[in-house]
């Protein structure tokens, strides 16, 4: 394996990682029951699994 023949800084080290970021993810409201979700997937509320609008899948309860 290759080996640095000097020591890269601490500031030189930080520089290169500037653009590691944690960033908040992109949200999308449903305009069926105006929840917040991830885009393109799948999300569950009140029992019911909505995609694009539409319900996709009812959650029976047991009684």
């Amino acid at each position: 394996m290759a080996h640095p023949k000097r020591k890269i800084s601490k500031t030189r080290r930080d520089k290169r990682r500037t653009h590691y970021k944690l960033e908040a993810p992109g949200l999308a409201k449903c305009q069926t029951t105006g929840e917040m979700h991830l885009p393109h997937r799948a999300f569950w509320l009140d029992g019911k699994l909505y995609y694009k609008g539409q319900v996709i899948i009812e959650k029976e309860v047991l009684a």
